[in-house]
C-alpha cells in the first residue's frame, strides 16, 4: 500500500511487508503503533503485502486493505482486520466487507473491489518485489536498506528499527 503523501520530502521510509491473517503480523501492531507515535510524520510507514498461500483469505484482504487507502482508511482499516485475525480465518471475505461498513467506509465499494479485482496488480507488484528482495515471511521490515525479518521474533526488532531511523535522521541536512 503506496499511500504516501510525503513522497517529496525525505523521511526515512518504513517498508512493512506483511499480510493480514498473519498472527505474528497482529503481534508486530503494538511496535508499528510506537514507532508512529515515537516519529509522527518524520518517518514514513508502508505497508506492503505479501500474502502467504498457507492462509486462504490473504489475498482478498490485501486487495481490501488498497481499498480502504483508496478510502482514505488505510491504517484504521489493516488494524480492524488484524486485530481480528480469528474472524477473518472464519468468515473470509464477508468479514473484510463488514469492517469497512463498521469503519463508515463504503461497503458497497469494497465489495465490488473485491469482485473486479481492481487492486489485485498492487498486491501482486508488492508481492513480487518482496519475493525479489529476499522477503520470505511476515511481518518483515526494510529501512534504509537494511531487511529485518520478524516472521521468526519480534524480539528487538523494534529497537533495531529505532536506531536505524534515529541515524538516517541525524544524516538529514539541517
Amino acid at each position: 500500500m503506496n499511500d504516501s503523501t510525503s513522497a517529496s520530502t525525505a523521511v526515512p521510509v518504513l517498508d512493512v511487508w506483511c499480510e493480514l491473517q498473519c498472527p505474528d503480523c497482529r503481534s508486530a501492531l503494538d511496535d508499528l503503533r510506537a514507532l508512529r507515535a515515537r516519529y509522527g510524520d518524520r518517518l514514513e510507514l508502508r505497508l506492503r503485502h505479501f500474502p502467504l498461500e498457507k492462509h486462504k483469505h490473504a489475498f482478498a484482504a490485501a486487495q481490501a486493505a488498497e481499498e480502504a487507502a483508496e478510502q482514505g482508511q488505510a491504517w484504521p482499516y489493516v488494524e480492524a482486520v488484524l486485530g481480528r485475525v480469528a474472524e477473518l480465518d472464519r468468515l473470509g471475505e464477508p468479514f473484510l466487507v463488514e469492517v469497512a461498513r463498521e469503519l463508515g467506509l463504503d461497503a458497497e465499494e469494497f465489495d465490488t473491489a473485491l469482485i473486479d479485482g481492481r487492486h489485485i496488480l498492487i498486491v501482486d507488484a508488492d508481492h513480487a518485489e518482496g519475493r525479489a528482495i529476499g522477503v520470505t515471511g511476515t511481518p518483515t521490515y526494510v529501512v534504509g536498506g537494511e531487511r529485518l525479518d520478524g516472521g521468526r521474533s519480534q524480539e528487538g526488532l523494534r529497537e533495531r528499527i529505532e536506531e536505524i531511523v534515529d541515524r538516517l535522521l541525524a544524516e538529514q541536512p539541517a
